[in-house]
């Protein structure tokens, strides 16, 4: 029993808070996992910047709903799907996945979740679990999957090793210099292709 593992921002649909940036004009927003390792010092670090600017979560959802899948992205999945299971293991919420999962074809989704308060400002997130793309690979191995994962950041990396079969997709430079260990490709076709073979 194979289950494919997939990364969600920069794999699937863009990312969300590079693309906040650019419509909030904050370019300090678009540092992502693929730059900073810690996620939770990265969200705090955001938290404190939305803050700052008095901006919070209407701001971003309203982003968000500008924003499509990767062009290709949802062909690729509906394929992926007609061929094994697959579940999108992402560190993004479920406040701003919800619209993207509607224009992917509701596939399964694991996030984290965001605390708003009454007026809209986002005051904290709740990770739904330490480790999380791990555990959760972790978890399904355990009861019976052999998993295959594939992401673009540092916070991937830990799922992809874990799994039977692991990929890159559109990674950064140094990510894929500093595990050359693991295929990297850049098209849909090509990590299709790189699963089946897996499975």
């Amino acid at each position: 029993m194979n289950i494919v593992c997939l990364d969600l921002e920069g794999v699937l649909v863009p990312e969300i808070w590079i693309a906040f940036a650019e419509a909030s004009g904050i370019p300090e927003l678009k540092r992502t996992t693929r730059d900073e390792p810690d996620y939770n010092k990265l969200m705090n670090w955001r938290l404190g910047i939305l803050k700052a600017h008095g901006l919070g979560l209407k701001e971003i959802q309203d982003t968000i709903a500008k924003i499509d899948p990767l062009p290709g992205a949802k062909e690729f999945l509906d394929s992926l799907r007609e061929i094994t299971q697959v579940i999108i293991i992402s560190d993004t919420f479920t406040q701003f996945a919800t619209p993207l999962m509607k224009k992917l074809g509701w596939p399964t989704i694991m996030c984290n979740e965001l605390v708003v308060a009454d007026n809209g400002e986002i005051t904290d997130f709740r990770m739904r679990i330490k480790d999380s793309k791990l555990s959760t690979v972790k978890a399904l191995q355990s009861v019976g999957y052999e998993t295959i994962a594939s992401g673009d950041s540092f916070n991937d990396l830990a799922m992809i090793k874990a799994s039977k079969a692991g990929f890159l997709f559109r990674s950064t430079e140094q990510i894929k210099k500093d595990y050359p260990e693991y295929p990297a490709f850049e098209e849909y076709d090509d990590l299709l292709a790189a699963i089946k073979k897996a499975l």
